[in-house]
């Protein structure tokens, strides 16, 4: 057994998120062990910022130590909140010295994340104003921010833009507001509640996005004295309170993160249970990886992932909750190049999130991108001008290459393709992978991985 090489942390490694940190796997070796995931990262993140609108402490439970959050600690602390670690993932978060940072402090962290543009909200009500810098994030597709900057004006907000940045304002304060998002996207559905939750009168956002975290966010926030029904037809009413106090709160578990390592289970034919994984929230990933061939059992503390027998083709289409998460699509592709037949997966949310398949060819699979996607009869997702279709033939088998990993999600997705693969391969750029996974390296290490830290 390999002895285990430790984490090393998930400091923050510059503005695009680049790492030094390079792998050596040798693939070929089912996976069998037991991982736990903590808080979603989509909810952990979001929360942290809505600490800004109390007037008294919150308690966060089940923080996962992983670079984003660290990068919006530090941002809240450059705006003056006391963050302290508490046992367990537990942070506490004490806004009551909040002030305004300059766009240099801002800046030294917003290139590697796209969070701060949802501290807008909760600063224009503390403290009037929000200056937002160039944004980071992973490199998967156009993610504008017009939804935002649209949405923060209808609250009366005034958006100047300068070489620095984006300073935003609220000279006669913030009101309630009708908005209708053209596409219900999960930031701009963040930015309406986090600003709408104290802005006088009533706000109603209709073409919301409903996601778990989206609804572990209202709670948040309903526990922080805040009125915010949920209607039919993605519409979301908030009320307008004058004050909120902090919460105590455990986060939603990471859904993202559970359904990776069913998706390594299923790429190398192993077998790895997930303590902490939740089959309501993971409904839809669950029938696809059932129709691919997979095995679950629901537990009271987890869910086991396995194969059942051989792999089988299937046609997927990414879409907005209910359906099926454009994070879970990469590492499921790694598996479906060992299913028997042609499998077809509909990106619907990303135009440029089928770009790591390229890596995936290099190491033997056999998928060709279709830029401007696919028309089907089948389909059930209606079409974007954005999307692009993977038409993934198996099965094929993978052999070791050199790779470089290019977001998040992606780059999970090449160590497991290496770890699926014969032989040795190298993956560079280890980093970006710390921005969603917590103790990435000794988790590979407990289900029985072989790689060593060459970087």
């Amino acid at each position: 057994m390999r002895a285990l090489v430790p984490d090393a942390g998930p400091a923050y490694s510059g503005p695009a998120g680049e790492s030094g940190e390079v792998l050596s796997i040798r693939g070929g070796r089912p996976l069998r062990g037991d991982v736990e995931v903590k808080g979603a990262k989509n909810l952990v993140t979001k929360a942290m910022v809505a600490a800004l609108l109390g007037e008294t402490p919150s308690v966060l439970r089940d923080v996962p130590d992983i670079s984003d959050v660290q990068i919006v600690r530090s941002l809240l602390e450059v705006h003056g909140v006391r963050v302290q670690d508490g046992e367990n993932g537990e942070i506490h978060l004490d806004p009551s010295g909040a002030a305004t940072a300059h766009f240099e402090e801002i800046d030294a962290y917003a290139g590697a994340s796209r969070i701060p543009i949802l501290f807008c909200g909760p600063l224009l009500h503390l403290l009037g104003e929000a200056l937002i810098p160039d944004l980071g994030g992973c490199r998967i597709g156009d993610r504008p921010i017009n939804f935002h900057m649209d949405a923060l004006r209808a609250f009366g907000a005034v958006v100047d833009k300068s070489y620095e940045g984006i300073r935003i304002t609220a000279p006669d304060g913030l009101h309630g507001a009708e908005i209708e998002l053209p596409y219900p996207s999960v930031g701009a559905t963040e930015q309406v509640l986090l600003t709408a939750v104290k802005a006088k009168g009533v706000t109603e956002l209709r073409n919301a996005a409903i996601e778990p975290e989206i609804m572990d966010l209202i709670a948040v926030l309903q526990k922080m004295g805040a009125i915010i029904s949920y209607e039919p037809n993605r519409v979301i009413l908030i009320e307008g309170v004058d004050s909120l106090r902090g919460y105590d709160h455990r986060a939603i578990f990471d859904r993202n993160e559970a359904a990776s390592w069913a998706c390594a289970a299923l790429a190398t034919d192993g077998e790895i249970f997930v303590r902490g994984a939740k089959q309501q929230e993971m409904l839809t990933f669950l029938n696809v990886f059932r129709k691919a061939g997979g095995w679950f059992d629901v537990q009271e503390d987890g869910i086991r992932f396995r194969r059942d027998g051989a792999l089988k083709p299937v046609m997927v289409e990414t879409d907005v909750h209910p359906g099926f998460m454009t994070d879970w699509q990469q590492p499921l592709i790694v598996a479906l190049t060992q299913a028997e037949g042609t499998s077809v997966v509909h990106e619907t949310v990303y135009e440029n999130r089928l770009g790591f398949t390229a890596a995936l060819v290099q190491m033997g699979a056999d998928i060709v991108v279709h830029p401007q996607g696919i028309d089907s009869p089948d389909r059930r997702v209606p079409r974007r001008s954005l999307e692009q279709a993977a038409v993934i033939k198996g099965p094929t088998p993978l052999h070791g290459a050199d790779v470089v990993v290019p977001d998040l999600r992606g780059g999970y997705s090449y160590v497991i393709a290496a770890l699926a693969a014969e032989g040795e391969s190298v993956v560079r750029n280890i980093g970006i992978i710390r921005r969603g996974y917590e103790k990435f390296l000794a988790k590979l290490d407990a289900v029985g991985a072989d790689f060593d830290v060459i970087g």
